[in-house]
């Protein structure tokens, strides 16, 4: 009986239940294919840092302080989440210790109302934690007549003890850092704005040419990060989608794009510079976004400072070799009725170090480029893109006379989606995202997607709204790797499915 019931559990889990024949009033709560952050198999400790309703823009405060006895192997960030009624995708942040250490958006919710969860592995960040600190989240929201729905908010950190890594400081970029300094990396969350054109910044268009968000160059995008006035790291941005995102919330209802939850911060290796910046003052760290029109606004991009110290030197000197780049790439031809867009941008920086272990010289190059086709009708009731990003950096560190190690790492990010409104007033959007990433003995490939409908300009019950969305999610490394597969139609999970 026993052998049975488990073959019939496997069957539902592969199969699923049968969906309805478009959306109700209710819906699976929102997950991702994602893995958990993994939990070592040791003692471990909760505190709520926490606990809120999300109505307005007032943001939460509070004060973390050290309960749980370390020393800590791993530290994981835990939000969960509940709404109902009926209310856009919100943005969010969390800073402890005045940084900000996750971004978030939010799912938008069923009449009956949804919960959901996002996990964040927070281990490097935990020199924040030993001492007391204040606490600011907000998930900006609007509850009104209309807009019903508040966010029911908690976050906690689990300490799990064990023998701890060496841990970098955590700064602001306005503190100066540690003079001890020997590696210094800096985590970029950078996000376009919540509505507006820069929150779609890759369907923007040049200046003058027919479409609904024009903006200066067109849609090449990169976020920089400077140095006293000097160009220090360069990266392509992650093309995020919302839970609102376009044009059609049936889309993501159940299944988010990848990183909607958790948007993860580019990280940037600044140790070239690190010797002069180990002067004990304040320098002029600067984080921009090229492509956005000269004085327009639009993008989040708070910035953390990751040091790690020399423990066996009170002061680490060195300098700056060499800074190179190529001409930065951007360029936009429209032959009506598509826009072809070709960017790209290389910068080499090198720099070394005088430690108490030697000298060690650091070379950092990066490499990014990306094309994209938009195709529009005149009145935009047709409207495609097909668009890949390719950011790929080299970091070789040669220590003294030994032979350098390098360390190579690739990030690809693919677009290729198509909005339409037929003749009866139906939209239709038709999606396919990738998000890939490989780092040495890793490789991750997040794949989605997904095609809904329904009409326009009609009460919500009245829309006859059908959608179905895949995502599948897959890690190869030494050891086990992961293939997780969920299926969704019209709001039921149909596939559910671990692969091999």
């Amino acid at each position: 009986m026993q052998i049975l019931a488990a073959a019939a559990a496997v069957l539902t889990l592969i199969s699923g239940p049968t969906p309805p024949a478009e959306f109700g009033s209710d819906w699976a709560d929102p997950r991702t294919a994602a893995p958990p952050v993994a939990a070592p198999h040791a003692p471990s400790c909760a505190t709520t840092i926490v606990d809120t309703e999300f109505r307005d823009f007032t943001p939460y405060t509070s004060n973390y302080r050290p309960s749980c006895r370390g020393p800590w192997q791993k530290v994981v960030l835990r939000l969960d989440g509940a709404v109902q009624g009926r209310q856009y995708d919100r943005l969010g942040y969390l800073k402890i210790g005045g940084v900000t250490v996750f971004k978030t958006s939010t799912p938008e919710p069923s009449p009956d109302g949804i919960t959901w969860s996002v996990e964040k592995d927070v281990t490097e960040y935990a020199s924040l934690l030993t001492s007391a600190q204040p606490v600011e989240m907000l998930i900006g929201n609007v509850v009104d007549d209309t807009y019903t729905g508040v966010l029911d908010v908690t976050v906690e950190l689990t300490f799990y003890r064990g023998q701890a890594a060496e841990r970098p400081d955590i700064l602001p970029t306005s503190q100066a850092i540690p003079r001890n300094t020997e590696k210094l990396l800096a985590d970029v969350y950078a996000t376009g704005s919540g509505g507006g054109c820069e929150e779609f910044w890759y369907l923007t268009t040049p200046t003058g040419v027919p479409y609904s968000c024009p903006a200066g160059n067109g849609p090449y995008r990169e976020v920089q990060i400077t140095i006293d006035g000097r160009v220090a790291g360069i990266a392509a941005p992650y093309p995020h989608i919302y839970t609102g995102g376009w044009s059609n919330p049936f889309l993501w209802y159940v299944l988010p794009a990848p990183r909607a939850f958790d948007i993860q911060p580019i990280r940037y290796d600044l140790t070239p510079f690190a010797g002069l910046l180990t002067d004990g003052k304040v320098h002029d760290i600067t984080v921009g976004v090229a492509g956005v029109p000269e004085g327009q606004s639009g993008w989040d991009v708070p910035t953390l400072l990751l040091a790690w110290r020399d423990k066996q030197a009170t002061q680490v000197t060195g300098r700056l070799l060499s800074t190179t780049q190529t001409p930065l790439r951007n360029t936009s031809v429209y032959t009506a009725p598509t826009l072809t867009t070709t960017g790209g941008h290389s910068l080499t920086t090198s720099g070394y170090l005088d430690t108490s272990h030697g000298r060690v010289t650091t070379t950092v190059s990066r490499t990014l480029a990306s094309t994209s086709s938009h195709t529009w009708n005149a009145d935009e009731t047709e409207d495609a893109l097909r668009a890949r990003w390719t950011d790929n950096s080299r970091v070789t560190i040669k220590k003294g006379r030994a032979r350098p190690t390098t360390i190579k790492t690739s990030f690809r990010y693919g677009l290729n989606g198509a909005i339409s409104i037929s003749a009866d007033n139906r939209l239709s959007t038709t999606i396919k995202l990738e998000d890939s990433a490989v780092s040495p003995g890793r490789r991750v490939l997040d794949t989605y997607q997904g095609q809904a409908s329904y009409l326009l300009n009609v009460p919500r019950d009245q829309r006859h709204a059908t959608g179905v969305s895949t995502e599948r999610y897959r890690v190869w490394q030494p050891g086990p790797g992961y293939d997780h597969t969920i299926q969704v139609r019209n709001g039921t999970v149909v596939v559910d499915r671990f692969n091999g």
